[in-house]
């Protein structure tokens, strides 16, 4: 007998890097549910017998709630979680506001959280292990001039820290967390930027494709004794000036 199909969790889904991710995981033979909070007016993922979607806030606990029964309902299992879903913009430290902040605290944290709770408890119910990788960002390790993100990197290095841990706290129930540390990725997020000032901030001078993301959390996905890496996928960035 084939192996049963398993299943992975995106959020963050509806375009760019998330629905990537999506099509990746389809391709390798995963079940996905996807989220984002209007995912089913995505124009780049669609509804299949093997692709459910389902809109909603992930800040929301009651969207976790819903994206797990929604696997557990359609697919039976949970084997994969990929904690996409993200916001992001710069701004001066002191222009920053309280609204900026529970913003990014909502989607960038608390979406992180509640899924990832109710992820890890039904990953130890099954008792065959797991993986999670959450979408970080280089910035958060390696600020550079002029780039003005230092309240959105208070939550990306949150979510490096706490990858690090929790990947100690399950290494013996087989649950693997890991981070891919993006760069300046080529998505709809930057379309109005000027492509020449992306390309200055990484010593290669290039843009990170979304297929190279995808790849980076397939391989973090796939490898059964990686866990607590933060895999910086940033054309150098992260190694030091340039």
């Amino acid at each position: 007998m084939s192996n049963p199909r398993k299943t992975a969790i995106v959020t963050g889904a509806s375009q760019g890097i998330g629905a990537g991710i999506v099509k990746g995981f389809v391709e390798r033979g995963f079940n996905v549910v996807a989220n984002s909070r209007k995912m089913t007016q995505s124009s780049e993922v669609a509804a299949s017998d093997n692709v459910a979607l389902v809109d909603g806030h992930i800040g929301d606990p009651a969207t976790a709630a819903r994206i797990v029964e929604t696997a557990l309902l359609r697919f039976k299992s949970i084997d994969a979680l990929v904690n996409n879903a993200g916001i992001f913009f710069t701004k001066p430290f002191t222009d920053y506001t309280a609204d900026d902040f529970r913003s990014l605290v909502s989607t960038n944290l608390e979406g992180f959280l509640y899924v990832t709770q109710l992820v890890v408890k039904q990953m130890l119910a099954q008792k065959t292990g797991g993986s999670i990788v959450t979408i970080s960002a280089a910035l958060a390790e390696n600020p550079i001039a002029g780039v003005k993100a230092s309240v959105p990197m208070i939550t990306k290095g949150g979510l490096n820290t706490i990858t690090t841990q929790l990947a100690m706290e399950y290494a013996k129930d087989g649950i693997r967390f890991n981070a891919v540390a993006a760069g300046v990725v080529d998505t709809p997020l930057h379309k109005d930027d000027p492509k020449e000032v992306l390309r200055s901030l990484n010593p290669m001078g290039v843009l990170s494709s979304v297929e190279e993301i995808v790849d980076a959390v397939i391989y973090l996905t796939e490898a059964h004794t990686v866990t607590g890496e933060i895999l910086n996928v940033d054309g150098g960035a992260h190694t030091g000036r340039w």
